[in-house]
């Protein structure tokens, strides 16, 4: 497929345009450095010493360079072991923050009648107030561990299965938005997937129109759009 830049920053590869918005009825987004300007992980891990190790096993899932995702996240969520609930709100409060966009392409595409899902490798002490942040209608993540007794209130370096499975990665991702859009009746022509890592090439792959945001070189490649420069809401310049 030929890519062709459609506005500074702005490529397109694989589509037609006019495209509407209301062609859709479900968006599905990323977390981490999609929706938000951080990594999580590794900035939990900042409080443990260890940004600097978490963060480049990050970096190498996101380029794709880790094969076993799942495993890759068990590593950096063992060296969180000792890190408070204090420090994760910190985390929320003081570095978290929204992507340029965010809240306006969220509200247009609810406008729009479409439903919004959150997937993501992150965790639900981000998710769920991300999801409750912006209204959005679905929200998947991994549940850390929290001690009790001794150590409460400290991560124990573990993660909670969950009624849907252990570990939210690519393929899970993937599960989730095929789920989410049959049980609402929605053909996957009609939903879009939205990220930034290698671990959202596959939901990318079964969605309508796949969009990279400011994204790893090998998710540009493939995305139908890639949003190199500027906020999230550019997607509105492609979708009228």
């Amino acid at each position: 497929m030929t890519a062709h830049e459609i506005a500074p920053g702005l490529v397109i590869q694989g589509i037609k345009l006019p495209l509407r918005l209301t062609d859709f009825k479900l968006i599905a987004f990323d977390m981490d450095s999609t929706l938000i300007n951080i990594e999580c992980v590794d900035e939990i891990a900042d409080a443990a010493g260890r940004k600097p190790e978490v963060a480049s096993i990050t970096e190498a899932a996101m380029r794709g360079e880790i094969a076993d995702y799942k495993e890759s996240l068990r590593q950096r969520v063992a060296l969180l072991k000792g890190v408070t609930v204090a420090h994760l709100e910190e985390v929320y409060t003081r570095r978290l923050q929204l992507n340029p966009g965010a809240e306006a392409l969220v509200h247009a595409c609810k406008e729009a009648g479409l439903k919004v899902l959150l997937v993501s490798g992150g965790f639900t002490f981000f998710t769920d107030r991300i999801r409750e942040r912006l209204c959005i209608d679905f929200a998947r993540s991994n549940l850390l561990e929290i001690e009790s007794g001794a150590n409460c209130g400290q991560l124990s370096g573990r993660m909670l299965d969950q009624p849907w499975g252990d570990i939210c990665d690519g393929t899970e991702k993937r599960r989730t938005l095929l789920e989410v859009a049959s049980l609402l009746g929605i053909e996957m022509t009609q939903t879009i997937a939205m990220g930034d890592g290698a671990n959202d090439l596959l939901m990318m792959g079964v969605a309508g129109l796949s969009v990279a945001y400011h994204a790893k070189p090998t998710v540009r490649e493939q995305a139908m759009v890639a949003i190199n420069t500027g906020g999230l809401d550019r997607l509105l310049e492609v979708l009228s």
